[in-house]
């Protein structure tokens, strides 16, 4: 039994903490409230009071509470603390350290890891300065959920809505049940983003890719203990802790840095590599009346020279984008490379940049189909499957 202390903020979404509280007192999980002057208004104290047998906290100002420091007691009597719904107010807050209400203070005050559930309009959540504060929030190692996809109360459709309470109860038991660290001693490789080929000077050739599942699948490494090597592409994402990055541009670039990481235990070769390059100009081609041949030439293929090299890991992983027949497309790519598995996904629809993530895992023993989940839980099962396969041919 672990003692949950719960946030509620202010939003429409609010009223599902009362089936969040329901389903952690089901599996034997005490809860503490702490409602914020928004969140009353959407859901009242009496209502988790009786749902949590416990009572609720509002005011920083409350005389008894406070003449005992009751913030600093509510912050360190927790196992676990969870902000549900986190607003996008309540994330800007929380990221630049205000201390202005009760859930802010207890929130600064608190020693115990931090999980926040956003739920917000879909601008909010895309908006550059949440995506700043919660990489920021990330950065010092709270446990930030990405937001469901779906129709939203304002008639909108797109990320924001608030994760079910069931996804946030399996976020909260992963949180209060560390993994344990059985990637000690290893080292992983893995590569992520995309690449940019150089046309000239200002110009270059790229792809959608953002990085977000390779770095997501780094830190999960790095939970389980690896010792991580990350090679990143050009993206303007922040090094998960414990991880060694290591930055490149170009295909060329990746290449020679993969070859100088060596020796690992396993590669997952996440990293959205261009497949061709482009012979350079030297200086900025000018616009004329006719556009430029490109020259494309054959980039190294990456994933196939790993998985051949004589130095090879023993677990290969590769990454697929598909647009059609993908577990088809990504069973003939596993033996046309000599990959151990392949991770393929369907990017026919919203996956580039976004936070989640369907994929199918392919291997010599057939496919398994994962259902569309945050891309920092693909993560942790991926680096879960790749540690208990490491052990196994221990």
């Amino acid at each position: 039994m672990k003692r949950i202390l719960l946030i509620v903020g202010g939003g429409i979404a609010a009223y599902k903490a009362c089936e969040l509280i329901r389903l952690l007192r089901k599996r034997g999980h005490t809860v503490r409230c702490v409602l914020t002057e928004g969140g009353s208004h959407f859901v009242t104290a009496m209502t988790l009071a009786a749902l949590s047998e416990n009572q609720v906290h509002t005011t920083l100002w409350d005389l008894k509470d406070e003449a005992e420091m009751g913030h600093i007691q509510l912050s360190r009597g927790a196992d676990l603390v969870v902000v549900a719904p986190a607003t996008a107010d309540l994330l800007a807050r929380m990221a630049n350290g205000h201390a202005d209400d009760l859930a802010t203070t207890l929130l600064l005050a608190t020693d115990k890891p931090v999980l926040a559930a956003p739920a917000m309009n879909m601008r909010m959540w895309l908006h550059p300065a949440t995506q700043r504060n919660v990489a920021r929030l990330r950065a010092d190692g709270v446990t930030v959920m990405a937001p469901d996809e779906g129709a939203m109360a304002c008639g909108e459709y797109g990320p924001g809505r608030l994760p079910e309470p069931e996804a946030i109860v399996a976020a909260i038991e992963a949180a209060l049940a560390p993994a344990a660290r059985t990637l000690s001693g290893r080292h992983i490789l893995v590569t992520a983003g995309p690449t940019h080929e150089p046309i000239d000077p200002v110009r270059y050739i790229a792809n959608r890719s953002s990085g977000r599942q390779g770095f997501a699948i780094a830190a999960a490494l790095a939970d389980l203990g690896a010792r991580v090597s990350l090679i990143a592409g050009p993206v303007a994402l922040p090094t998960p802790a414990g991880v060694t990055r290591i930055d490149v541009e170009s295909a060329l670039d990746m290449a020679a840095a993969v070859d100088a990481a060596l020796p690992a235990d396993a590669a997952v070769m996440v990293a959205a590599v261009a497949d061709w390059r482009v012979e350079a100009a030297p200086q900025k081609v000018k616009k004329g009346d006719a556009p430029p041949a490109l020259h494309l030439v054959e980039n190294p293929d990456i994933l196939a020279t790993l998985a051949r090299a004589p130095n090879r890991p023993p677990l290969v992983v590769g990454f697929a984008a598909e647009t059609e027949r993908v577990v088809d497309h990504a069973a003939a790519k596993r033996l046309r490379k000599g990959a151990d598995w392949i991770v393929a996904n369907d990017v026919s629809q919203d996956v580039f940049g976004s936070d989640g993530n369907a994929v199918h895992l392919v291997t010599a023993q057939g496919a398994e189909s994962w259902p569309r989940l945050p891309k920092d839980e693909v993560a942790r099962r991926l680096a879960q499957r790749i540690a208990d396969a490491l052990q196994a041919a221990r």
